[in-house]
């Protein structure tokens, strides 16, 4: 069993499949450390170290499972080959693609410059989380200008929390009547669930957020710190000044597996073709995939992944016994919307953001609160990376 990215996905159900006894699993993974990637909007939002989000990779690949620390390149569906940056190839028997999601930073004129410079950052590099929070931290007057991109992107929602937790540092520093906040995105509502819309909409008008719906970052003029907003409803664009800029940028899957012929025709963002219910591919049975890399239905994130993980595993298992995948995946998604240092407005939600609560009984879970808060800060990335990596959880 070889597994293409040693993420999340490729850790947690490389640690599944050894608890459901599959003896020969190896997973390709050319970086060293390995990321906690919900942690960076608390790094970017003052509230966690970065530290806490990292640890070496060879500490976390589950007991049993060979690392082949080289970058896959291409994937031969003939030779059932993955080729490898390094030259050599790798067989398989079954294949399952999850290498994840590429920022595709260059794709949006003068980003990746105001990036490099003094007065941009983001919560999606792991390097950019923690100057994020210096250039808030510091701010006590002036404009800051968030982006949301347009899908698919990796827990897109995840763009707002940082500008949450900055609003509320500068409420309580008593600043924030001084900083203009002005938030782009791409949509006809800020999220597009009713009860999490009401949320995050109270919250909004609280911190005196401008929000500028149906609305995309087009380019960056870093020397002039500006910014052109459009707006894809009106047609329109704006050009806004700012003096810290923090974008998400868009996103697609890694260049090499974009010239594979695992995506479907017509595909450009190159994400894996699949069954989205069984996550088998339709075209090559031996090979699945899951994850931001996957051309699931649901919205990426890592609690939809979850799922998918415990899915995938076990419709492997039953097609190495002969018998037919069964196991379905029921599109979850999941959304902590963290808007204050103490407090989160947590979303479940299907692939139609239809609500899906997974805790029988428990009414409002939606609201914002501060139980949520301790769950998804200091109870989560502890099941993460005791359970979850180990396919336990």
């Amino acid at each position: 069993m070889l597994i293409i990215g040693g993420g999340n996905a490729g850790v947690s159900l490389a640690g599944r499949l050894r608890r459901y006894r599959f003896k020969d699993v190896a997973v390709i993974e050319p970086r060293s450390r390995h990321l906690y990637q919900p942690l960076f909007s608390h790094i970017a939002g003052g509230t966690a170290d970065a530290f806490e989000a990292v640890r070496l990779q060879a500490d976390v690949m589950p007991s049993g499972v060979a690392w082949i620390q080289d970058k896959a390149t291409d994937v031969s569906t003939g030779s059932n080959t993955v080729l490898l940056e390094s030259g050599s190839a790798v067989t398989y028997d079954h294949l399952v693609v999850c290498p994840g999601i590429q920022n595709d930073w260059t794709a949006i004129p003068g980003l990746k410059e105001a990036m490099e410079g003094p007065h941009g950052a983001s919560n999606y590099e792991y390097e950019l989380a923690p100057k994020a929070w210096k250039l808030f931290r510091d701010l006590t007057r002036g404009t800051v200008v968030f982006t949301q991109p347009p899908g698919p992107a990796s827990c897109d929602g995840a763009a707002q929390k940082p500008m949450y937790l900055a609003c509320d540092h500068w409420q309580r520093q008593g600043v924030l009547k001084d900083i203009r906040v002005v938030l782009a995105v791409s949509t006809p509502t800020i999220f597009g669930m009713d009860i999490i819309d009401e949320e995050l909409n109270r919250k909004i008008e609280e911190y005196g957020i401008e929000v500028r719906y149906s609305t995309e970052l087009a380019s960056v003029d870093p020397e002039g710190r500006t910014v052109e907003l459009a707006n894809s409803v009106s047609g329109t664009s704006e050009t806004l000044g700012y003096d810290v800029l923090h974008a998400v940028p868009p996103q697609s899957a890694p260049e090499w597996l974009k010239s594979t012929d695992l995506p479907a025709h017509g595909n450009r963002a190159g994400f894996v073709e699949v069954d989205p219910v069984i996550l088998r591919h339709p075209r090559f049975p031996n090979i699945w995939s899951l994850g931001d890399a996957a051309s699931t239905l649901n919205s990426k994130s890592g609690a939809a992944l979850r799922m998918q993980t415990t899915v995938l595993a076990k419709n492997l298992r039953a097609v190495l016994k002969g018998k037919k995948p069964t196991a379905e995946y029921n599109h979850y998604s999941a959304c902590p919307f963290v808007v204050s240092h103490n407090t989160v407005v947590f979303s479940e939600f299907d692939d139609k953001y239809s609500p899906m609560p997974t805790v029988p009984g428990w009414d409002n879970l939606a609201r914002e609160r501060r139980l949520t808060y301790v769950m998804e800060r200091f109870v989560l990335p502890k099941v993460y990376w005791n359970l979850i990596l180990k396919g336990r959880a």
